[in-house]
């Protein structure tokens, strides 16, 4: 059986060690991933259209002035990267494309949707502990009766956290599904029946993890159907 191609945005200047791990992930739940990035992407459109699924990638913060930020210079952007997601979004706007938000992948997901952000969340939730990781110490509890339930099998997991960055309106057709203990934002989900899911944490690098795997085989088997 051929396997589908899911697409995957990553930076063109770094993101070299979570694309190993996110094409690891997809060829395990039965896919073949495709680099994309700023400099091998020249029409977005066309490359929708010879993908079965996406993934939007985690990386660097997304540029403040999509959702009326302030200019932090420490922070470091990628306005190209932006851009190409922006574009490869909508012009999947008309397709059944399934798509999962990773990360800064589920805050693009929440912008294009006409949501927005929290710029920093340890300002925004100052007692908030500084958990940056890759393995899973931030415990989620995550909504009954929710296609993230269905898929993770869980209603309550601890996952990786490395974001400062945060969803604060989730967008047009979206809902939170996930938050932790102190009311961030963990996982969007659209509320219609498109596959259309993002994650807050990074769930490539926790290939150890049944439930986490569960996510790529979901959008795999949304292409499916």
């Amino acid at each position: 059986m051929t396997r589908p191609i899911i697409g995957v945005t990553t930076s063109h200047l770094r993101g070299w060690r979570s694309w190993q791990f996110q094409r690891l992930a997809i060829w395990r739940a039965g896919g073949r991933a495709k680099r994309l990035t700023a400099s091998r992407v020249p029409n977005p459109k066309d490359c929708i259209s010879s993908l079965d699924g996406l993934v939007i990638g985690g990386g660097d913060d997304i540029d403040l002035t999509l959702y009326g930020g302030t200019l932090d210079l420490k922070i470091r952007y990628d306005p190209e990267r932006d851009a190409l997601e922006r574009a490869l979004l909508e012009a999947a706007t008309d397709q059944p494309l399934p798509i999962l938000g990773v990360c800064r992948g589920a805050q693009m997901l929440a912008l294009w949707r006409g949501g927005n952000l929290i710029q920093d969340i340890y300002t925004h939730y100052p007692d908030l502990p500084r958990i940056r990781t890759v393995f899973p110490k931030l415990s989620i509890t995550v909504q009954e009766n929710t296609k993230l339930q269905s898929i993770l099998q869980r209603s309550s997991l601890r996952v990786n956290s490395l974001h400062h960055q945060s969803i604060n309106a989730p967008g047009d057709g979206m809902r939170i599904v996930a938050q932790d203990p102190r009311g961030v934002t963990q996982a969007i989900e659209h509320t219609g029946d498109r596959f259309m899911v993002g994650v807050q944490w990074h769930p490539e690098y926790m290939p150890q993890k049944p439930a986490q795997l569960r996510l790529y085989k979901a959008l795999i088997a949304a292409i499916q159907r």
